[in-house]
């Protein structure tokens, strides 16, 4: 058996640009932006499904998970500022349904096997399954902010051949903005610096695996230690 130490794509980029404390604005933020996430997912799911969900059920579904997200974070929001949230989330849910990227599937996690010793897990948030994939924002992300870039990096080196999108839903903006930008390839040195930290990163923090077991599709690289 061989073991390997795996961190996620996430973990990475958070090691690598450490956020400041979280405050109680930060924390709502985060839960919009998974009850967003999570609504658009399941959107695109059931539709590229053939089950032609409705606008109400999703809506539905995200003030369920809206409220779940706030209990489990302990925040209490007045019921004028609830609307206003799911108001944001109707408005980002239109734009996504007018998109490209409606219908589309979650591709599954590929692991980025760095000298056969740390894995990677890299998985963006959509793909076509041919050409492109797409990482969701729902917030403007232009310029892109340098622990967006490193996350498409991962995502570039796990998908390779394939053209990266970074696709904003600002739920900040009235009407929603949507913006699409093609991701540049990805340079040598970039993908070696990338895969650099990675891979120090992931000796020092990974959680051991046996390779045997890891249920994703490997793409090897190697690097000089």
């Amino acid at each position: 058996m061989t073991t390997v130490r795996t961190v996620a794509t996430y973990e990475i980029v958070q090691i690598t640009y450490p956020r400041p404390p979280v405050t109680e604005r930060d924390e709502l933020g985060m839960a919009v932006g998974r009850v967003i996430d999570s609504s658009l997912s399941r959107y695109s799911h059931e539709a590229g499904q053939r089950r032609r969900p409705t606008v109400a059920s999703i809506q539905r579904f995200a003030s369920e998970m809206l409220d779940s997200e706030l209990l489990d974070a302990d925040l209490i929001l007045a019921a004028a500022d609830r609307e206003k949230v799911l108001a944001s989330v109707d408005g980002v849910l239109a734009a996504f349904r007018k998109s490209e990227i409606f219908g589309l599937s979650r591709p599954r996690s590929r692991l980025l096997l760095i000298n056969e010793r740390v894995g990677v897990y890299a998985q963006p948030d959509y793909w076509d399954r041919r050409a492109r994939f797409y990482e969701m924002k729902s917030y403007r992300a232009v310029p892109m902010p340098p622990d967006v870039a490193l996350q498409l990096e991962y995502f570039q080196l796990a998908f390779a051949g394939m053209t990266g999108i970074l696709a904003c839903f600002d739920r900040h903006a009235t009407p929603v903005e949507t913006t699409l930008l093609t991701v540049p390839p990805i340079s040598e040195e970039r993908a070696r610096a990338a895969l650099r930290a990675a891979y120090d990163i992931g000796l020092e923090h990974g959680m051991e695996k046996v390779l045997e077991y890891v249920d994703a599709p490997l793409v090897r690289y190697a690097i000089e230690t």
